[in-house]
């Protein structure tokens, strides 16, 4: 009698595999269409072997799936977007699913599985790209092209965080965090283009995804001078509120918030999805080591005035800049900041990042923070930089005469002597004059 027992044990865990492939389902399908890509999920109940290729006359994708099948209610939630014009689904070897993506021209197709997540079950991912988008794509560098003789703008990349299959931080109101980001964004780079000698760099602009280490090279293709990436994320305590602005930790976060959040955000890659392209050797990540140095300094100039304008409009959760290791801070040759508006999971400020009214407050406060700092910090080239024109600095809490001297190259002694000062004791609000390098 153990026998047959054992034989029929055996013979259950010989076919729950199988039947467990044979029962893989298509769930749900969207689309994200970006300015230079297009972006189709595929909602699956497990672990999917798929394989894909192209056909032209006219052009279209075609997707095989082993062991699975999808409802015909499945292809109706697909909308044209981008390069993406349909979805066709049928049958295969009895046992397969065929998905056919009917397109609007030739792509370069490149797919990839993700694991569950907090938000997610498992995924398919598509990623179209225009047929010369792979051939144009080339290794990040940190070298940047020489500034044209001619006097330029300043360009301040905007970064609305998160965006399409990752929708960032919920609050308890339904907000999604990708979408007030992505408004007071917008918002900030308006009045980047209205001043004078500045122009506004839109990492996104719409809801799609970018991933993290692609919004620091759209930056660095347009030659950006600084890069700023605007969140609003949650905590597990409700309760907990206010702005905060981080730079990029060199030696450690600077709270046990600071690794919580930076864990979070830099996980953004696996909610939005990564691309094995997207893989950085460790050169490279030996170079932006090497090479951030010399920007940390900026960035830190810059979020000290961003901060200063926050702490005038509310609450702010942390009354010094911290310091994390977040991704988008990884820049070795751009300054960069990355600023929590507010903490969406705190219910009145979930209210306060719905209106309008207030976002148009968060931008403006960034806005004069930045434009504080580079009036008085001109990169050289820049139509800021005038000849001539004093560099000036605006006492801030927590500011000595040593930070202020080491921030701006100068000596401690020429700092007093320039602005007629008897000792080292300054005050909040108090302007300084900044004398040329080596005076």
């Amino acid at each position: 009698m153990k026998r047959p027992g054992l034989l029929l044990l055996l013979l259950l865990i010989w076919i729950a595999p199988v039947a467990q492939a044979a029962s893989l389902k298509v769930s749900g399908v969207r689309l994200w269409a970006a300015p230079d890509s297009t972006r189709v999920v595929f909602d699956v109940t497990g672990p999917v072997e798929h394989q894909l290729f192209t056909l032209d006359g006219p052009d279209r994708l075609v997707i095989d799936l082993k062991h699975a099948h999808m409802d015909k209610g499945v292809v109706s939630q697909l909308s044209a977007g981008g390069v993406v014009k349909g979805l066709r689904s049928g049958t295969r070897n009895k046992d397969d699913l065929r998905l056919v993506l009917d397109l609007s021209g030739p792509v370069k197709p490149r797919s990839f599985v993700l694991k569950p997540n907090q938000q997610y079950g498992h995924r398919l991912v598509i990623d179209l790209f225009g047929a010369d988008a792979a051939k144009q794509r080339k290794p990040v560098t940190v070298k940047r092209a020489a500034p044209p003789s001619r006097l330029r703008d300043l360009v301040i990349a905007v970064d609305a965080g998160h965006g399409g299959e990752d929708p960032g931080a919920r609050g308890h109101r339904g907000t999604r965090e990708k979408e007030v980001v992505l408004g007071i964004a917008r918002k900030l780079a308006a009045m980047i283009d209205r001043e004078p000698g500045m122009k506004a760099v839109l990492v996104r602009d719409g809801d799609y995804y970018i991933g993290l280490r692609k919004r620091i090279d759209k930056a660095r293709k347009h030659r950006a001078d600084l890069f700023i990436s605007i969140h609003a994320d949650a905590f597990r305590d409700r309760r907990v509120h206010g702005a905060s602005v981080y730079v990029l930790s060199r030696r450690g976060a600077s709270s046990e918030m600071a690794r919580w959040l930076a864990a979070r955000e830099n996980a953004a890659d696996l909610v939005g999805g990564v691309s094995l392209d997207d893989k950085d050797d460790l050169l490279a990540e030996v170079l932006l080591d090497l090479a951030q140095t010399a920007t940390l300094e900026t960035s830190t100039g810059v979020a000290n005035n961003v901060l200063a304008e926050l702490r005038r409009l509310g609450k702010v959760h942390k009354r010094q800049v911290q310091h994390a290791g977040f991704v988008v801070l990884k820049s070795p040759d751009i300054p960069s900041l990355l600023v929590e508006t507010a903490f969406i999971s705190n219910p009145s400020e979930e209210n306060r990042l719905r209106s309008r009214k207030h976002q148009q407050k968060v931008a403006a406060a960034i806005f004069r923070g930045v434009r504080n700092y580079f009036t008085a910090n001109p990169p050289a080239g820049t139509r800021l930089a005038k000849r001539g024109a004093p560099r000036r600095h605006v006492v801030q809490r927590g500011d000595t005469l040593s930070h202020i001297a080491r921030r701006y190259g100068v000596s401690m002694s020429a700092l007093r002597s320039h602005n007629r000062l008897k000792g080292d004791r300054l005050l909040v609000g108090n302007v300084l004059t900044i004398p040329s390098q080596g005076g």
